[in-house]
């Protein structure tokens, strides 16, 4: 029999796809092309916004009417969050909360013994541990993920995150060693660490998130560790200070905002301000050779008002972001905010956003053209579809080279000539 897996959402969701595949691959199953021609579908689903829960069903939809025959499987943050909403996972075979991704091959034998449909979703425990799990491939040919930090403890007004994903949990530094060498053995020369709270990695054991870069950093082979979105909590000066020492280190900071207003930030229940937000920037930019600073935020948010929202544009044009991800506000049953009064009509929020969206681009696109005239190291991956072969730098800068000698997976410098809104066009240095 053979399988086909779709990943919604997040990296932790990617890696976690990864491990389910690796598992399924060594107990005799086989990948398909698509989820038109598998025997089984997995979808590990995405449940961050209630417009994730509608692209988890619309796969769902999807699947069983293109392919009526499959064996559904549903995995993922929807049904852990939601276990008790089970009109969410109809059309599913088996449906498989957070806690069971490493029973996939019994759990699926078990099906396929009685043909009977099964929801297997266990609640996540206080104190916990971090569930075993290591890969040896990821999908991406030259970039690979590694997963080690789970859970959150911060629960944000907005955030379902901690009901589906529970409370916060680290990898021990030894498994992270194992993991890394083993994708160095298989050809990977660049590691991302991913979390769902990663800058919490370590928390319950007295370590830090520098502790682990360090681990991946001592493997051979290894040329690049970079960090996945991270949270300001604990970005120290020292341990800034720290990851700056490492050479394999890729002074790109993907540092969550959310709302560039004390205000709004405070309805929010995150665990910082606008001034120490501000500080741990001006530390990155003041320690780091040509690091980039990206950044998620939310617009509409409850109770916003026209002048928390231009406070929190100021605050973007201040900061000067690399690349900024804005979205509105997406009411989540079962949150804090949920309940709030002050919720902002759907047309002022996507207004809000298509302004905010303005102003981060034009400092996107301020940042790109600081980067003409440089010479960055760049990790080539694909040739894109107008021939470029393109990759990224150390900063993750997207650039593209026009020059049939790159191979995928090679790092080469490369001085950049010219620059556009989301990309740099550069030539090899010989």
């Amino acid at each position: 029999m053979n399988f086909y897996i779709i990943t919604l959402g997040c990296k932790v969701n990617q890696y976690e796809s990864e491990l389910m595949a690796e598992l399924l691959l060594s107990a005799g199953y086989q990948k398909a092309d698509s989820f038109q021609l598998c025997d089984i579908c997995v979808i590990n689903s995405c449940t961050v916004t209630a417009t994730g829960d509608a692209k988890n069903r619309k796969y769902i939809h999807r699947v069983r009417r293109e392919n009526p025959d499959c064996i559904i499987i549903l995995c993922g943050c929807m049904p852990q969050a939601f276990a008790e909403n089970t009109e969410l996972f109809e059309g599913c075979d088996i449906v498989m909360g957070n806690t069971s991704r490493r029973d996939i091959v019994p759990i699926l034998d078990e099906y396929l013994l009685t043909r009977q449909p099964i929801i297997r979703i266990t609640p996540h425990e206080k104190n916990e541990a971090f569930e075993p799990m290591q890969i040896s491939a990821f999908n991406e040919r030259t970039r690979a993920c590694i997963k080690i930090q789970d859970g959150c403890n911060r629960f944000c007004t907005y955030c379902i995150i901690p009901y589906a994903r529970g409370r916060v949990r680290s990898k021990p530094l030894d498994v992270i060693r194992q993991e890394a060498k083993e994708l160095a053995e298989n050809g990977f020369k660049e590691v991302v660490l991913v979390g769902i709270n990663l800058s919490a990695f370590g928390q319950e054991t007295n370590l830090n998130i520098y502790d682990a870069v360090h681990t991946v950093c001592g493997i051979g082979g290894i040329e690049r560790v970079r960090l996945g979105s991270i949270e300001p909590e604990r970005m120290t000066e020292d341990i800034l200070s720290a990851l700056a020492n490492e050479e394999k280190f890729c002074p790109h900071f993907h540092l969550s905002l959310q709302a560039g207003c004390d205000n709004t930030l405070k309805r929010m229940r995150r665990h910082y301000d606008t001034a120490e937000y501000a500080r741990i920037v001006a530390d990155i930019r003041r320690l780091f050779v040509n690091p980039s600073v990206t950044t998620d935020v939310m617009v509409g948010f409850v109770g916003e008002s026209e002048e928390d929202f231009a406070d929190s544009v100021h605050f973007c044009d201040t900061i000067g972001f690399a690349k900024t991800h804005v979205f509105p506000y997406s009411r989540r049953k079962g949150t804090a905010a949920d309940r709030m009064d002050g919720h902002i009509d759907e047309q002022i929020k996507h207004k809000r956003a298509d302004i905010m969206i303005e102003h981060t681009l034009e400092e996107q696109r301020k940042f790109m053209q600081s980067q003409v005239g440089l010479t960055e190291p760049v990790l080539f991956e694909t040739r894109s579809k107008d021939g470029f072969f393109e990759g990224y730098t150390m900063n993750y800068t997207k650039v593209k080279v026009d020059d049939d000698s790159i191979e995928g997976g090679i790092i080469a410098d490369v001085r950049i000539t010219e620059a556009f809104d989301d990309y740099c066009v550069g030539e090899l240095v010989r």
